[in-house]
């Protein structure tokens, strides 16, 4: 093990680049997985079958395969269909086959999360929005959806720590995240340390957002009992 200041150095900037495309994958995740899976749990509960049922099918089926299973299908599985079937478009880059299968594995996620906050909601404010006019959409949006945002921070919280950690899964396909920068210094150099650093940036990624997690649980809940 190497962890000289000058060897920690040398290795920093390579580690850095990673870690930009590691940020890469999370923040698009999470700018598609959150709305998406709004979409779904409200699907999920919707009193309109067909829009029930796939919705349901696509929560379970995404939620009960492994996240690696799906990587490989969308990115190997998807490029063997577009060379036979002439599809191109089905053909997707490594950075956008992780970020599409990322996105979608984390909206079923997200979306039982949506559902289990929004029906824990009593259903007396549905019947006092209905007495003072209020359409279901407005309802929903308006007073069900707010009230359960403050529910969800914690588990909501907990999957977007795990999918920090879930990006190192990127580079079983090649994509130059923090990983398989750090796997690459350390076949190359016979040496842990590349290994310590990615851990080291890994584990501060989730404190900071740890950090932040915990502020907004407490400010929503400084909210809540100013309401009551």
């Amino acid at each position: 093990m190497n962890l000289s200041l000058d060897y920690v150095l040398l290795l920093l900037p390579s580690l850095m680049r990673g870690l930009k495309e590691t940020l890469s994958i999370f923040c698009l995740t999470l700018v598609l997985s959150l709305p998406l899976g709004l979409v779904f749990a409200l699907g999920s509960i919707s009193k309109f079958w067909p829009f029930r049922f796939p919705c349901r099918v696509y929560v379970w089926l995404f939620r009960g395969t492994p996240l690696m299973l799906q990587l490989f299908f969308v990115y190997y599985g998807l490029g063997i269909v577009a060379n036979r079937s002439g599809l191109l478009f089905l053909r997707l880059d490594r950075f956008p086959a992780v970020v599409i299968t990322f996105a979608l594995n984390y909206a079923a996620y997200f979306a039982e999360i949506y559902r289990a906050g929004i029906q824990s909601i009593d259903r007396g404010q549905y019947e006092a929005a209905k007495t003072l006019g209020f359409t279901r959409t407005r309802t929903m949006f308006r007073i069900i959806i707010p009230q359960a945002i403050r529910r969800i921070i914690p588990p909501v919280s907990n999957e977007t720590i795990t999918l920090v950690k879930d990006t190192a899964l990127a580079n079983v396909i090649a994509v130059s995240d923090m990983l398989k920068v750090a796997k690459d210094a350390s076949n190359r150099d016979t040496t842990v340390t590349a290994y310590i650093l990615a851990a080291l940036i890994y584990l501060a990624i989730t404190f900071v957002l740890t950090v932040v997690y915990q502020k907004l649980e407490q400010r929503f809940s400084r909210h809540e009992q100013e309401a009551v």
